[in-house]
């Protein structure tokens, strides 16, 4: 028996006094956290839901999100963490995909109307039964006409339930990933998976940073928790750490800085824009070496790190960055910086405990030797279960206990690993992976669009810009300025093109497959800043 669960309630049993989550002036002690997680549980109960059952959560860094997500938990049923980005047809899609039978989303502000998209996607969405709107203000009434919020159905519930007893073998989580193709598919953890991921991960922490001791860490969570990286790197591994937890729903260099200084932020974890950012910004009002004093471990992934920005890290705030690396169907942690040894800035480390990592050429074969380049794969207690519903996939990436991550590497003589390229089309951006392919065929669907293809180009800030190079229909007119408008209406913020080239034909090879090498070779120049 194994419930992922058991990470909070240890922690509750352990010290139910700690501060467990901050946002803003709002404190959750332990207890208080997992009490309200009990209560969601039994709601969950009441309307339905069973163990095994698949329940999707848009939240952004809010309180609602741990208590949701370690209620589903408790019910033995599967949590199925959404982008916050996503529009009404992309939710239906998942809802569906998933066959979730319950959904929970947060109302949204008027910037981000997460709510109104959440509740037009179920609304698309035969199967989901269950809509709960999360509210900034717990005693507000629905925004919109229909919806119940979670504080209505919540009312007068008993926090008296007993946590489902769940095998280590069963569904805990399903995270949504494209891998480098065509629509997105559910990664299946299991309870296993995320909860040995996430007591790694505490032993890293605990075993890195300075050598000053802390009665306990205090993270700063900035990378969304719907996000494999800060889901389980910081969510779940700090709680089971007995960690607190201060909650910052959207990164600003300024916003993060005042919090490290005023919680006395010992951990924090970010992908490379968020360092950029941080060394960017003047930090007016902010005191600099109280940061550097109180911040003992910062640990870096998503994307490969610069160098210089390691170096510009670690003479401003003293602090080492260790990198580390895995994917949403890793669990995602697979390879870090080993404790004790000299950090290598541009290396993604080693194994994790219980985890082998090695480098295959494209027949499959083991590459050996210092500095051969090979595709990096996985295996151990980290790898999941499989995409949910799709056999053929699963097969595809894992063969013989090995995942295929697609991600080249090469290793050195002492067993260090360094990323050399990622999976030939995927586009970082600011963190977040863009998928080309799933951008093209949205693309397609508008009228005066008859070919795309999309590829990255680097941009100062945002790591890559997405830029789609179309051909136009016969005797269409669209300006650039109107198809990003149009994308921006029907897609994710951070997946629609910014960058737009028309072209009369694209380059393609004998067989007509699009050569997106030779879009990217003219385009190889950084773009100029881009919203």
């Amino acid at each position: 028996m194994l419930n992922l669960a058991v990470l909070l309630e240890s922690s509750a049993r352990a010290v139910p006094d700690r501060t467990a989550i901050v946002l803003g002036e709002q404190r959750l002690t332990y207890a208080e956290l997992d009490t309200a997680a009990r209560r969601m549980a039994g709601l969950l109960h009441s309307r339905g839901i069973r163990p095994g059952d698949k329940v999707a959560l848009s939240c952004p860094n809010l309180p609602w999100f741990p208590i949701v997500y370690y209620g589903i938990l408790k019910a033995g049923a599967v949590v199925v963490p959404l982008n916050v980005l996503l529009k009404s047809r992309e939710v239906a899609y998942h809802l569906a995909d998933s066959g979730a039978k319950a959904y929970f989303c947060f109302e949204g502000t008027p910037e981000l109307q997460m709510g109104q998209e959440g509740w037009d996607g179920f609304g698309a969405s035969e199967g989901c039964e269950q809509f709960f709107l999360l509210t900034a203000a717990p005693d507000t009434g629905s925004p919109l006409a229909g919806a119940e919020t979670l504080t209505a159905a919540l009312a007068g519930r008993s926090a008296d339930f007993e946590t489902v007893a769940t095998e280590a073998s069963d569904t805990a989580v399903v995270l949504y990933t494209s891998g480098t193709t065509g629509l997105p598919k559910g990664a299946e953890l299991t309870h296993a998976n995320m909860t040995l991921n996430a007591l790694t991960c505490q032993q890293l922490f605990g075993e890195a940073g300075h050598a000053q001791q802390v009665e306990h860490d205090v993270h700063l969570i900035t990378l969304p928790l719907f996000h494999s990286f800060g889901q389980s790197v910081q969510m779940n591994a700090g709680l089971a750490a007995r960690a607190t937890l201060v909650l910052l729903p959207r990164f600003q260099a300024r916003a993060a800085l005042t919090l490290m200084e005023r919680h006395s932020v010992t951990v924090f974890a970010g992908v490379p824009t968020m360092y950029w950012a941080l060394l960017q910004d003047e930090a007016r009002g902010v005191d600099l070496p109280r940061v550097a004093k109180n911040l003992r471990f910062a640990v870096s992934a998503g994307a490969a790190l610069p160098v210089e920005i390691h170096r510009r890290f670690d003479e401003r705030f003293g602090i080492t960055v260790l990198e580390g690396y895995g994917l949403s169907e890793t669990s995602p942690v697979a390879t870090f910086s080993p404790h004790g040894e000299k950090p290598r800035p541009g290396s993604i480390g080693r194994s994790v405990w219980g985890v082998e990592v090695g480098l295959i050429d494209e027949n499959g074969s083991p590459v050996e030797g210092p500095d051969a380049v090979g595709e990096i794969v996985i295996r151990g207690h980290n790898v999941m279960k499989g995409y949910l519903n799709r056999p053929e996939a699963t097969a595809e990436v894992l063969r013989d206990g090995w995942f295929r991550t697609g991600d080249l590497a090469r290793r050195d003589s002492d067993g260090w690993y360094y990323i050399v390229d990622r999976a030939k089309d995927l586009i970082i951006r600011g963190g977040f992976n863009v998928y080309p392919r799933e951008v093209e065929e949205v693309l397609m669907t508008h009228p005066a669009v008859s070919m795309a293809a999309v590829i990255g180009v680097p941009h100062g800030s945002h790591g890559e810009e997405i830029k789609a190079c179309v051909v136009l229909a016969p005797g269409a007119e669209l300006s650039e300025e109107q198809l990003v408008a149009w994308c921006r209406e029907t897609m994710a913020s951070y997946k629609y093109p910014r960058l737009v080239e028309f072209r009369d034909v694209l380059p393609t090879n004998a067989t007509g497959k699009i050569l997106k090498r030779e879009l990217r070779a003219t385009n190889a120049t950084p773009v100029a800043s881009t919203e």
